[in-house]
């Protein structure tokens, strides 16, 4: 726990606690269902996808024989195994006893988007899948037929990855299915393929295609589940940049709302609440657990770089003519650089590139500077004009 000194003020961690938990629960839960065989490489996409193994996402929910749950805070899988082979039941009938299971749970449970997953190498949909696509789509539940473990081929000259021919001529097929034995057109209401792979065909790299695959799993999600899904996915970072900005306005105009009569140096705590409340807002966005943030020490260490009279001291030594008190140019500078560092190191613990029990060491690098708060003053300055 980061120690105090003179110039920490006694913070108030409940503004922090009950923003991201108010904000979790606004967003709520994306919940996928992943239908398909054992070993067409499920759980390696919900990983690459989501960054989660999925047996550890959380609870673990047998529903019924060949449905599983699993779920946290952000991300809800359904596991859906595909057709039983030698199975005196109809592929579709089998689904439609796995998805009235999945209808008699509560409405936070429901299904959002269908990944239906079939091996490139497999070279073809089998009755029991169209069967089971069509069964999807008459629950009105938009399927994205993903094809998994694709070997990507390499050309030489341009660089860019390409597939093999059999795999492309199955593609074409996928886009305009007909049925070889009366060439009459097949309708398989699927709403996308992606091809996608998690590694290269030695097991290393970042995968392909992945980026189509979320891509598409937003533009079908309902709209009621699209902030959900942009904060439980972790390869778009730009979606949750572009959810928490209008956070950081909102808290920087807020701010300077509270020092429209301006506020004594010794009284700049008083703006601890408005900028706490936007980060614990940020960090629901980025999918940090709270507690285990709390645990590092790292809100005592905010009470001087965010809201102490350190802080606020110190900028105001160094802007010419602002006197002994924080106006309302400088506590929504200060509020909108304290934003944008807490966007940068929530980031980079999204991403595992800083330990979150090094938080209260790693914020004091990227906490504001005063080239920081002096840029946020132009910038109102010249939007204000504007």
């Amino acid at each position: 726990m980061a120690k105090k000194n003179a110039d920490t003020p006694d913070l108030d961690q409940k503004a922090f606690v009950e923003a991201s938990s108010e904000a979790k629960s606004r967003y709520g839960r994306f919940n996928l269902a992943i239908v398909g065989a054992s070993g067409v490489g499920k759980s390696s996409l919900v990983n690459a996808v989501f960054g989660r193994d999925w047996a550890k996402v959380g609870r673990g929910l047998p529903v019924t024989r060949g449905v599983h749950f699993y779920s946290d805070d952000s991300l809800g899988i359904w596991d859906v195994e595909g057709f039983e082979i030698g199975s005196p039941v109809p592929p579709d009938q089998q689904l439609r006893t796995h998805l009235d299971a999945i209808a008699a749970h509560p409405g936070d449970h429901q299904i959002s988007v269908v990944w239906y997953c079939v091996r490139a190498a497999d070279d073809r949909l089998t009755p029991a899948d169209i069967a089971m696509i069509r069964e999807l789509d008459a629950r009105g539940l938009p399927v994205i037929l993903v094809l998994t473990k694709v070997d990507w081929i390499k050309n030489p000259l341009t660089g860019h990855q390409g597939i093999a021919k059999d795999l492309e001529a199955f593609v074409e097929w996928l886009n305009d299915p007909v049925d070889p034995n009366t060439e009459e057109r097949l309708r398989i209401p699927y709403r996308q393929v992606v091809l996608t792979s998690t590694r290269d065909k030695n097991g290393k790299g970042k995968g392909h295609g992945l980026g189509d695959l979320v891509t598409q799993t937003l533009e079908l999600a309902p709209e009621r589940d699209k902030d959900a899904f942009r904060i439980a996915q972790r390869l778009n970072l730009p979606w949750k940049r572009e959810m928490a900005r209008p956070i950081i306005a909102a808290a920087a105009a807020a701010a300077a709302g509270a020092a429209t009569v301006p506020l004594p140096v010794s009284d700049a705590v008083t703006l601890a609440p408005i900028q706490l409340t936007m980060m614990g807002r940020i960090a629901a966005i980025y999918d940090l657990e709270v507690k285990t943030m709390l645990s590092a020490g790292a809100l005592a260490q905010f009470g001087v770089q965010v809201a102490g009279r350190a802080l606020a001291t110190s900028f105001l030594k160094l802007i010419p003519g602002a006197g002994i008190v924080v106006n309302a140019a400088v506590a929504g500078a200060l509020t909108a650089a304290t934003g944008e560092s807490w966007l940068k190191i929530c980031e980079l613990l999204h991403t595992g590139k800083i330990d979150v029990r090094k938080l209260d060491q790693e914020w004091a690098k990227y906490a504001p500077s005063f080239m920081d708060v002096a840029r946020k003053l132009v910038e109102r300055r010249v939007t204000k004009r504007g």
